[in-house]
């Protein structure tokens, strides 16, 4: 085979053995410190819509949330648990390996010893050296003498470093079996605990249907009042193109006097943002990092998924969402995604503030806001404060999130990282 498949051969076996490799001990109890802050996070939020005694919608798509990170948590707890079982067998093998070693290494080195004793006198040692037949046999019987002596140290040392190999690894599993406890108890808490979270959503779930009625016809309104702010969006969209576009014809004809009034026209009618070098570099950066964009509030839940889908709740009730609707604290502030200029800063209806950002071509837009703190033509970066989300009469606080190429939706969620 020629050197390069080799290498290549090599590489793809390396990239699949390190994909494959199964997460360590260490890496499991960091999922778990991240899932047990998130779930905390959620009880933060549980709290204080629970509070407002309206929302109880709202309770229960946190309430999904928090079973769902516990049932996470109990998954993590029992690979935790999974791989401390394997790394007792591991170190049982060896154990089971040294003591055999352990024994034979006895027997041959207390064998060696008797041997010794029978030929301990100088007078033998001397005997065994004077009765060569010539010198080259009496230097070999030397040498052999020597090196005799040799091993039997260093058999001696090697018994000596198993024996504290063995201690090493009897030592550890001691701890392993104690941390295994430590976990089987965790788990069964955390059962009883996830146990008590679904009797608390089925409570939450009866009070719903109560209401069936009244929250549908709450939604189906919602829903028109959604569908009337998305056309004002898609509205500010195309302002922010005509807008981003016009400058860029102005600054073609500054730059180029050859600009024919033909080529300006175009530029300016143009649906899509016609991007300049500098604007395609923010573009490709902003699309270089989708699946990595900090999330638009510091804590929160995902309430309403992207699209057109049954409601988390009443399933028969189709709903659409152009991007997704995040739930947070009283109190809580939207946040730049990515660094880039405010391209609009809208009333959408008298209570609530649109701000969008243009990213190159991108768009991210936040929606549900009491008041800005930004300017069209700001300058932003990535977790810069953009304005206050609005909490409603019901004591619910959504920002409602939105991540468009010129006037083509993307699922937000898509583009924001794991955190």
């Amino acid at each position: 085979m020629p050197k390069f498949l080799l290498s290549i051969a090599v590489f793809f076996c390396l990239t699949l053995k390190m994909r494959s490799q199964p997460p360590t001990q260490q890496q499991l109890e960091d999922r778990k410190a991240k899932i047990q802050l998130e779930i905390q996070e959620k009880e933060q939020l549980l709290k204080s819509v629970k509070t407002k005694e309206k929302s109880v919608i709202g309770q229960l798509l946190i309430q999904k949330e928090k079973i769902g990170l516990k049932e996470k948590l109990i998954k993590t707890t029992e690979k935790q648990t999974k791989l401390l079982n394997n790394d007792i067998y591991i170190n049982q093998l060896k154990i089971n390996q040294l003591n055999k070693d352990l024994e034979q290494l006895r027997k041959d080195y207390a064998a060696m010893i008797l041997k010794s004793y029978k030929s301990r006198s100088d007078q033998s040692k001397a005997m065994f050296l004077l009765s060569s037949e010539n010198f080259l046999q009496a230097y070999k019987r030397a040498q052999y003498m020597k090196q005799y002596a040799s091993y039997r140290k260093m058999q001696g040392r090697e018994i000596e470093d198993k024996t504290k190999q063995l201690t090493g690894y009897t030592n550890q599993i001691v701890v392993q079996k104690k941390e295994k406890e430590k976990l089987i108890v965790e788990n069964e808490k955390e059962k009883e605990a996830l146990e008590i979270e679904r009797k608390e959503q089925e409570k939450i779930a009866a009070q719903i249907q109560k209401e069936k009625g009244k929250i549908t016809a709450e939604i189906k309104k919602k829903q028109q009042e959604t569908r009337k702010i998305d056309q004002q969006i898609q509205k500010l969209v195309r302002q922010a193109i005509a807008a981003a576009n016009k400058k860029t014809a102005a600054a073609s004809v500054k730059s180029n006097p050859k600009t024919t009034a033909a080529e300006k026209k175009a530029i300016e009618s143009s649906t899509k943002i016609v991007l300049t070098p500098e604007g395609k570099i923010v573009s490709d950066n902003f699309k270089s990092n989708k699946g990595r964009l900090p999330w638009p509030v510091e804590k929160g839940a995902i309430s309403l998924g992207y699209g057109d889908q049954p409601h988390p709740v009443f399933k028969s009730l189709m709903v659409h969402n152009s991007g997704i609707e995040i739930s947070t604290e009283s109190g809580a502030t939207a946040r730049a995604v990515f660094s880039g200029e405010v391209a609009q800063v809208q009333q959408i209806t008298p209570l609530k503030k649109a701000v969008l950002i243009k990213h190159g071509d991108f768009f991210t837009i936040y929606q549900n806001l009491s008041s800005v703190n930004v300017q069209v033509g700001d300058k932003v970066s990535a977790k810069e404060t953009l304005g206050k989300i609005r909490t409603d009469p019901d004591g619910q606080t959504i920002l409602k999130f939105l991540v468009s190429q010129n006037s083509v939706y993307f699922n937000p969620t898509s583009w924001l990282s794991g955190r």
